[in-house]
C-alpha cells in the first residue's frame, strides 16, 4: 500500500471460503476469521485516508457467493445469493453524510442477508465503470447504483452517465427483439406498430413495453424532461427481461438426446428378464422407477432426491422381511436379517445431512461426537474399518500362500491356508493397511485438524510432516502388488481345478473386491469411513437372505443410490468432494485427477455395484458341499434336517449361477433400463422446464450429474468393473 506503481489490486481472501466449505457459516473458526479480516481492511483503509498516492482510491468489499447452512453454494437459497457488498472511500463521505444512514444496522423484515438494499451483482460493473470515466462492459446487463450520481453536481453530467448505461443495455435489447424499433429519435405510432398510451388497453409483450419506455427516454432527453426516472425505469425492466431469458436452445439436439435416452430404454426393455412370474422385486422395481421419473419434473424434489432412495430402500427391506419370514422368526423377528440391515440403514441415513433444504441441519458427523476431545470415537471407527479389511485381506493372502504349499498335501485336491499361512498373510498385509490408515490421519491432521484434536499428541506429531503423496503411492503400489500376487495364485489354483473338473467359488471376485474397498478408503474423508463398516455389516445381513435374481438387482440399485447421498452428496455442483482429487500426484494430470474426483465422489455406489455382484453370482460361499441323501437315517430334528437342506441348495444354485452369464445379463439389462429410463426422464424435465426459474441452479446440474451416472458409474463401473468381478468369478 505504500507503493504507487500500481493502479488496480484484486484481492482474493480464501480463508473464509475454505472454512465455510469444511464446515460451514457457524464453524468455530469462522469468527477468528473474519475478525482477521477486518483488521486488513481496517488497514488498508487507514493507508487511504493517510498516503496522498491514495487519496482517489476506491475499496469494493464483496463476495462472489454465499453458502447454506452446510458450507456450500451453487443453489438459489437466500444465504447462497446473498453475498455482501460494501464500498470504501474517505472521498464517500460526500454521499455519505446526506443519506443519513447508520452503521451497524439490524437486518429488514426478518432475513437475515438484506440491510440497506439489494441489488443485482451485475450492478458492480456499470457503477465502477461509471466512477473510473470507462465504457460500460459489452453485453453487461447492469445498472449504475443511483447513489453514486451525488458525485455529480450538474444534472446533465448525471443524465449522460445513465445515458451511456442504458444505451449498451439497448443494444442487447435490440438483438433479441429484432421486429422493434429501438431507435434514437421518437418514433410514431404507426411505425411502432403498436399504441404505448395506458389509455389503449392493450396488453403490451415484454418487448413492446421495452420499446415504449425507451421512447420515454428518447423523448425526456429532448424535452430535458425527468430522465433519471425514464432511464431508471428501461434499465430495470431490460435488467428483469434479459436476466430471465435463459439462452437460445437449440431445440433440435434437446429432442435428440432425450429421444436417444427413450431408444436406450426400449433396446433394453427386450433384454430384460422375464416378467413371469410376478415377483414383489418386480413390482416394487416398476413403481420405483414410475415414480422416479415423475418426480424429476419437480425441482423441489430434485433437490432433496436423497428422501425418495432412503424411503425407498426402507421399504424395500421392509419387504424383503416379509417375503423371507418364517415361522423360526416369529419371536426373534428384531434380530430378522432383513431388520438388521433396515436398522443399520436407519444409521447410515442420519449420518450426513444433504440436499439442499436442510443443509447443515443436525447429523451425526456434525453433532460434535467426533470433534474435539471426543474425536478419537471417530478413530477407534475408522480403526475398526481398517481392522476389517485387514482380516479381509490376510485370509486372501494366506489362501494364496498355501496355493504353492504342496509338502503337506498333493496338487490334485483344494488346499485351504493353515495356521502358519494365515500367520504370514496378516504380516504381509499390515504394512499396506498400516500406511493407509497413517495417510488417513496424517491427511485428517492437514484437512480437517478439529477431528484429530483428540487423539495423542505425540502420536500426531511422527505423523505431522509425513510426505502424502509418498505414502498414497506406497499404498497404490502395494494395492497393485498384492493383487498381482493373488491373482497368479488363484490362476494356478484355476489351471489345477481345471483338470480336476472341479469349479472354483469365486474366490478371485471376492479378492478384488476387498483390493478395491481399501482404495476406495484411500480416497473417502475420514468422517465417512465408518460408513463402509456399516456397509459391510448390511452385506452380510444380506448374504443371510434368499433374494432371487432381480431382488438382487433392485436392493444394489438402491444401496447404490442411498450410499452416494449418505457419504453427503447432494445433486448441487457444490457438494462436489474435491479434497481427495490430487492423492499421490504431485502436479495436475487431468485424466488421473478426474478419475480421482470420480472415485472420491462415487465411492459408496461403487461399493455396492461390486458387492451386488458378489451377492448375485454367491462369491465366496464356503462350499461344504451338503450330502443330503444320508439325511433321511439321522438322528436329527427337523429344524436341522431343513437347514441343511437348504445349505446344499443355495451352494448348488451359487455354483450353477456362475458357470453362465445369464443372471449377470439380466442384472445388467434391468440397470441400464434403469439407467435409460432416467435420463430420459432428467433430459424430458430439462426440455420441458427450460424456461424454468430454476433451469441453471436445480435441472441443469441434475442433468450433469446424470449423465455421471449414465456414463462413468453405469458403463465405467456397472458393466466395466463388474463384468470384470463377474469374470473373475468364474475363475
Amino acid at each position: 500500500m505504500l507503493n504507487s506503481d500500481w493502479n488496480a489490486m484484486i484481492m482474493h481472501y480464501l480463508g473464509l471460503d475454505h472454512i465455510g466449505h469444511k464446515a460451514g457459516p457457524k464453524s468455530p473458526n469462522m469468527i477468528p476469521k473474519q475478525i482477521e479480516m477486518d483488521g486488513i481492511v481496517r488497514d488498508i483503509y487507514s493507508a487511504m485516508e493517510n498516503e496522498d498516492h491514495l487519496s482517489n482510491t476506491l475499496l469494493v468489499l464483496c463476495g462472489d457467493h454465499g453458502m447454506n447452512d452446510g458450507g456450500n453454494h451453487g443453489g438459489s437459497s437466500p444465504g447462497e445469493t446473498s453475498p455482501a457488498l460494501v464500498f470504501m472511500s474517505p472521498k464517500l463521505t460526500k454521499i455519505t453524510n446526506s443519506s443519513q444512514r447508520k452503521s451497524p444496522v439490524k437486518p429488514k423484515n426478518e432475513g437475515e442477508f438484506e440491510y440497506y438494499r439489494m441489488v443485482e451483482q451485475s450492478d458492480i460493473a456499470p457503477t465502477l465503470a461509471g466512477l473510473l470515466g470507462f465504457p460500460v462492459p459489452q453485453n453487461n446487463l447492469g445498472v449504475f447504483l443511483d447513489e453514486f450520481l451525488a458525485f455529480w453536481d450538474k444534472a446533465s453530467d448525471r443524465a449522460q452517465i445513465l445515458y451511456r448505461n442504458a444505451k449498451q443495455m439497448k443494444k442487447i435489447v435490440e438483438a433479441k427483439y429484432t421486429n422493434l424499433r429501438f431507435d434514437e429519435s421518437v418514433v410514431s405510432t404507426k411505425d411502432m406498430g403498436f399504441e404505448c398510451s395506458e389509455s389503449s388497453g392493450l396488453r403490451l409483450t415484454d418487448g413492446q413495453t421495452l420499446a415504449c419506455l425507451w421512447q420515454g427516454v428518447v423523448t425526456a432527453m429532448g424535452d430535458e424532461g425527468d430522465v433519471h426516472s425514464h432511464l431508471y425505469k428501461f434499465m430495470h425492466l431490460a435488467q428483469e427481461t434479459m436476466s430471465s431469458t435463459a439462452s437460445n436452445y437449440d431445440l433440435t439436439r434437446l429432442f435428440t438426446g432425450t429421444g436417444l435416452a427413450f431408444l436406450i430404454c426400449a433396446l433394453s426393455f427386450f433384454t430384460l428378464p422375464s416378467f413371469r412370474p410376478v415377483t414383489p422385486a418386480g413390482v416394487y422395481y416398476s413403481l420405483a422407477l414410475a415414480l422416479y421419473s415423475v418426480l424429476m419434473f419437480a425441482s423441489s424434489y430434485v433437490e432433496e432426491e436423497h428422501n425418495f432412495w432412503y424411503w425407498a430402500t426402507s421399504g424395500w427391506l421392509l419387504c424383503l422381511f416379509f417375503c423371507n419370514m418364517r415361522k423360526e422368526w416369529y419371536n426373534n423377528w428384531i434380530f430378522h436379517p432383513a431388520i438388521m440391515v433396515l436398522a443399520t440403514h436407519r444409521v447410515i441415513r442420519r449420518w450426513n445431512q444433504t440436499g439442499q433444504k436442510y443443509a447443515g441441519a443436525d447429523d451425526i458427523v456434525n453433532s460434535g461426537v467426533f470433534h474435539g476431545s471426543y474425536s478419537v470415537i471417530l478413530w477407534i471407527l475408522i480403526g475398526a474399518t481398517y481392522m476389517d479389511i485387514t482380516i479381509r485381506l490376510a485370509r486372501h493372502v494366506a489362501r494364496s500362500i498355501a496355493t504353492f504349499d504342496t509338502e503337506s498335501k498333493p496338487r490334485n485336491v483344494e488346499l485351504e491356508s493353515t495356521d502358519q499361512n494365515r500367520m504370514f498373510g496378516t504380516i504381509a498385509v499390515l504394512p499396506l493397511c498400516g500406511t493407509a490408515f497413517i495417510f488417513k490421519l496424517a491427511f485428517t491432521l492437514k484437512d480437517a485438524p478439529e477431528l484429530t484434536s483428540g487423539v495423542s499428541t505425540a502420536l500426531m506429531s511422527r505423523v505431522d510432516g509425513l510426505d502424502l503423496v509418498g505414502l498414497v503411492r506406497m499404498i497404490f503400489g502395494g494395492l497393485l502388488l498384492s493383487g498381482s500376487w493373488i491373482v497368479v495364485a488363484e490362476w494356478t489354483r484355476s489351471v489345477r481345478r481345471t483338470k480336476r473338473g472341479a469349479q472354483g467359488n469365486g474366490e478371485l471376485a471376492v479378492a478384488f473386491f476387498d483390493l478395491t474397498t481399501l482404495f476406495i478408503l484411500t480416497q473417502t474423508k475420514a468422517q465417512n469411513i465408518p460408513l463402509y463398516f456399516l456397509f459391510r455389516l448390511q452385506y452380510f445381513f444380506l448374504t443371510l437372505l434368499d433374494l432371487t435374481p432381480t431382488a438382487v438387482t433392485l436392493t444394489t440399485l438402491l444401496l447404490t443410490q442411498t450410499s452416494f447421498f449418505a457419504l453427503g452428496n447432494s445433486n448441487a455442483i457444490s457438494s462436489i468432494d474435491l479434497s481427495n482429487s490430487y492423492n499421490g500426484i504431485s502436479g495436475y494430470n487431468v485424466v488421473a485427477v478426474g478419475t480421482l474426483v470420480f472415485v472420491s465422489n462415487w465411492a459408496g455406489p461403487m461399493y455396492w455395484s461390486l458387492a451386488g455382484i458378489l451377492l448375485l453370482g454367491d462369491h465366496g460361499r464356503t462350499q461344504r458341499f451338503v450330502d443330503t441323501r444320508e439325511l433321511h437315517v439321522a438322528d436329527w430334528v427337523a429344524k436341522e434336517r431343513e437347514w441343511l437342506n437348504e445349505m446344499a441348495r443355495k451352494e448348488e444354485k451359487g455354483r450353477e449361477i456362475r458357470k453362465t452369464r445369464k443372471e449377470w445379463v439380466g442384472h445388467v439389462s434391468l440397470l441400464t433400463f434403469w439407467t435409460g429410463a432416467m435420463l430420459a426422464a432428467v433430459m424430458a424435465s430439462c426440455t420441458a422446464l427450460r424456461q424454468h426459474l430454476f433451469i441453471w441452479t436445480v435441472f441443469s446440474p441434475k442433468f450433469l450429474f446424470a449423465m455421471a451416472w449414465g456414463t462413468a458409474w453405469h458403463l465405467g463401473v456397472t458393466v466395466g468393473l463388474g463384468g470384470l468381478v463377474w469374470w473373475l468369478g468364474s475363475w
